[in-house]
């Protein structure tokens, strides 16, 4: 059943089948309300796996050892530094699972797992504990350390030595050892 046509207009009519499927502002509300068409759940579960690449394969565990890939191509984390802190390249004689297809053929590195332009490394876990404990821990607090002492060092005071500035927050706590230790695995 259409309306009359008061625009002269055959396009114009209005159809019956809207009046039977209800306004349209009801199904717009049920989208989201940020314009797409993935729940915030959906969009993080998206966001995640976009960020993750898995184009190596997945390393053995070594008993002992942390083990990672490197790339052979970085210049500013060159393989030879690695080397010094000592890592050590993993042979295909230690990874049965990986067999010979991803063996180097030749070079400085012969016989070791490689895929692409990364070599499959390993290293002692205590070194990789320090190593973390140094980057992840120490100098983290160390960095905080010294922010506190560079707005302590500007802050200005008046006339009866109150502080001009207030710093709010967990400012006070930073480069302080925290309550808690580092979790070694």
């Amino acid at each position: 059943m259409a309306t009359k046509d008061t625009f002269g207009d055959e396009r114009l009519k209005k159809d019956a089948g809207a009046d039977i499927r209800g306004p349209r502002d009801a199904a717009d509300s049920a989208r989201n309300t940020d314009g797409g068409a993935l729940t915030p759940e959906e969009r993080r579960r998206l966001l995640r796996q976009e960020w993750v690449t898995e184009v190596l394969p997945k390393p053995p565990e070594i008993p002992g050892f942390h083990v990672c890939w490197l790339s052979t191509t970085n210049s500013t984390d060159p393989i030879y530094k690695r080397i010094q802190r000592g890592y050590l390249p993993v042979k295909t004689t230690e990874t049965p699972v990986f067999g010979t297809q991803y063996a180097v053929q030749g070079g400085e590195f012969d016989g070791c797992v490689a895929c692409n332009e990364m070599l499959l490394f390993k290293l002692p876990m205590q070194i990789y504990q320090d190593l973390m404990t140094i980057y992840h821990h120490d100098m983290p607090l160390e960095q905080e350390q010294a922010i506190r002492e560079r707005v302590s060092s500007n802050q200005q005071e008046d006339s009866s030595g109150r502080s001009l500035m207030q710093v709010e927050g967990d400012f006070n706590r930073l480069g302080r050892e925290p309550t808690r230790n580092p979790t070694f695995i």
